[in-house]
């Protein structure tokens, strides 16, 4: 095929200009010319001429290519609905954030990792986009080392690739030096090595360093970088910055104050894209934001729920012109950025013209009962006091630090929990006999301060250690870590489990990255019953965490929810669509889609869980379906019913099941699945009798 370069030349309605996409193939179709033939002509509503003049190739070429789409399948009346799919979010990415390409991953069909699917999707970019004579620079990752893994590029001349940050003293295989390295071989490229630390202990060490004469020689050829390649990292625990050693001499609590949510080649950005200013910055060897956004081609390869602030970051500041992503993430980003879905092209359309969708009716307010919404919190906690003043009672003259009246005792392990109001019963509710000893409460959808998580591991100390179990959130980690600082320099010993049941927050391979979510009622409930029989620390927390690992949930919502203060829908959805992947903190899911029937809804979660846990005929399990709020106990027995069904089909019994309320997302209308895949040992704890608000077993 011969591609020739056109002069602009504007087409009817909001179609770009020709000259946009000629010329070369873009990225999303990969290298297949039929499918960029039925794009648009099928899908963009081209003319055949059209078609033609954007190809570079005659019109009978394209009548040929259309003809033959159709006999090979790839065309019938519409696009095969995944990869359509992943190309209408490609092109709507690509549009709204003014990119100069988009290439999207299809949805996972569970095959493949999505690092796996990504380095892939970035090493076929990489090879179409890389020419002799560029000069790459190269960040580091776990992505990034996957696209080097892929890459496959025809022999090229005069390529140079620039390390693009100091090297890390960390002992995982996706280093910067690593990284580059890994992209030369694959390139056959010359290598150019930072030969200096990413991160120094002063600013003076900084200076001193950057004077050395091979050094400046190494920035020298940074300078010359045309392109770029980067993941892009989040600030969740145990994402890439975390484990490259960033926070060992600062706290995190330094960028979170300043509303950073991500990370690009070891500098920070706030939500909106802007660069945040900390401790770091002169203590960094490497290339900066002013200087990546200098480079004229900037291809960032990311994806993942969990990172979807961080890359909405990138593309808002400027630092992106090719992104490389999954289906799910970039449908999140547009929802993030306020896209509503009706202005996203359907998965199936005629040629004829477009209908347009109906307007989404919006409520101004939510209706609530309450006095002042500044002291919600206050006022549920006096309200829930005086009902369970048999289960709880506050410690010292704040109600944010409650106590089991009958838990603590001199001889066993203390057990702490704690999180954000707005999830009720959770976290109070699994405080009490035989369960959590003591809980510190946040504000809604916040945090507990370190105070009240001390005030509670003084109140669980019994002389044995505190265990801390809470989810996997960048607030809970950094107070009650630092509380645990402070409790042990009281004498008092603690270990800590984070929950990470949430499979549709990040990948498998990611694990130690997802959220906790209602699976947490799970997990307290085994610690709590370690602690009372009196297992040491050690023990309870192996025990505790191996509950963990064994716990899966997914949320799904058909409704938002809306904060006391403002009684407004924290983002909206269609009504004929539904958030898959929610978490429990209001907001929106990993993607949208139509509203299924529940069967659907319960056997695509379902599927997806069985993926991970792996279970086998005669295996025993515990079944959590859990309201968000909002959802009626008709609907959690309707989706259990499902459960049971598919359970049964496979052979595995139902130890435990527990429906209703209990890890709530305010008054959100949904509901999460979530399934214990029991052991002797689990299975024993489960039935262990406990006595608290919200669980009661005998």
């Amino acid at each position: 095929m011969v591609n020739k370069i056109l002069p602009t030349k504007r087409v009817p309605g909001n179609k770009a200009p020709i000259s946009e996409i000629s010329g070369s193939m873009p990225l999303r179709f990969g290298d297949d010319p039929y499918v960029w033939a039925c794009w648009l002509y099928y899908e963009d509503g081209r003319t055949q001429g059209e078609v033609a003049d954007i190809m570079g190739i005659s019109r009978a070429t394209v009548n040929s290519y259309l003809a033959d789409a159709r006999s090979r399948g790839i065309v019938n009346i519409s696009l095969e609905p995944k990869r359509l799919s992943s190309l209408a979010l490609a092109q709507h990415v690509k549009h709204h954030f003014g990119l100069d390409d988009c290439l999207v991953v299809p949805s996972d069909d569970g095959a493949r990792s999505l690092i796996d699917r990504l380095g892939a999707a970035g090493g076929q970019a990489l090879s179409k986009l890389l020419k002799s004579g560029d000069t790459l620079a190269v960040a580091w990752g776990r992505t990034v080392l996957a696209v080097a893994d892929h890459v496959a590029v025809s022999p090229l001349q005069d390529v140079t690739i620039v390390q693009a940050t100091g090297g890390t003293r960390a002992d995982f295989a996706y280093t910067p030096e690593l990284c580059a390295a890994a992209l030369a071989d694959a390139t056959g490229a010359r290598l150019v090595n930072l030969t200096a630390p990413a991160l120094v202990r002063s600013r003076e060490a900084r200076e001193i360093i950057l004077q050395e004469p091979l050094v400046e020689d190494q920035f020298k050829a940074l300078s010359r970088a045309n392109k770029a390649l980067f993941g892009i990292s989040s600030l969740r625990p145990h994402s890439t910055i975390h484990s490259s050693g960033f926070f060992e001499s600062v706290s995190i609590q330094d960028y979170l104050s300043k509303n950073a949510v991500g990370v690009v080649a070891g500098r920070f950005l706030d939500g909106q894209g802007l660069p945040i200013e900390g401790p770091l910055d002169e203590r960094t060897i490497g290339i900066s934001l002013d200087a990546l956004k200098a480079v004229s081609m900037r291809i960032a390869v990311a994806g993942g729920f969990d990172k979807v602030p961080a890359i909405l970051a990138g593309l808002r500041g400027g630092y992106i012109s090719v992104l490389v992503t999954d289906a799910a993430t970039a449908s999140a980003i547009l929802s993030a950025d306020g896209v509503p879905p009706a202005s996203a092209k359907p998965l199936v359309r005629q040629r004829s013209q477009d209908v347009a969708p109906a307007p989404i009716p919006l409520r101004s307010q939510v209706k609530k009962f309450l006095n002042d919404a500044d002291e919600v919190v206050e006022e549920m906690l006096e309200g829930l006091l005086a009902a369970h003043a048999s289960h709880i009672v506050p410690i010292g003259s704040s109600n944010r630090a409650l106590v089991a009246k009958d838990g603590p005792r001199t001889g066993k392990v203390g057990l702490v929990i704690g999180g954000g109001a707005g999830h009720e019963p959770c976290f109070f509710g699994y405080v009490g006999k035989g369960l959590v000893d003591a809980v510190a409460i946040g504000n809604v959808f916040s945090s507990p301060p370190p105070g009240p998580i001390l005030e509670c591991t003084r109140a669980a100390s019994g002389g044995e250690g505190v265990l801390y179990v809470y989810g996997n959130y960048a607030g809970d980690v950094m107070n009650f870590e630092m509380a645990a600082e402070m409790a042990q320099m009281e004498g008092i010993e603690v270990c800590t489990v984070l929950t990470t049941d949430d499979i549709a927050s990040s990948s498998l391979e990611d694990r130690e990255g997802r959220r906790g979510v209602a699976g947490n009622v799970f997990v307290f409930k085994i610690a709590g019953a370690a602690c009372d029989r009196g297992l040491s620390l050690a023990a309870c927390e192996a025990v505790t965490r191996r509950a963990n690992e064994r716990t899966f949930t997914m949320g799904i919502a058909l409704e938002p929810s809306a904060m006391p203060q403002t009684r407004r829908h924290n983002f909206e959805i269609g009504p004929d669509d539904m958030e898959i992947g929610v978490g429990i903190h209001g907001e929106r899911g990993v993607t949208r889609e139509s509203i299924a029937p529940a069967d659907e809804i319960v056997d695509r979660i379902i599927d997806q869980i069985f993926r991970e846990m792996r279970p086998e005929p005669g295996d025993r399990v515990a079944v959590l379906v859990n309201s968000f709020g909002g959802t009626p106990l008709m609907e959690l027995y309707i989706l259990f019913r499902r459960v049971e069904q598919r359970l049964s089909a496979r052979g595995i019994g139902i130890e435990a099941n527990w429906i209703g309320h209990y890890c709530t997302s305010l008054d959100m209308v949904g509901a999460s699945i979530s399934i214990l895949h029991l052991d002797a040992q689990l299975t024993d704890l489960l039935h262990h009798a406990c006595d608290g608000v919200a669980l009661h077993v005998v």
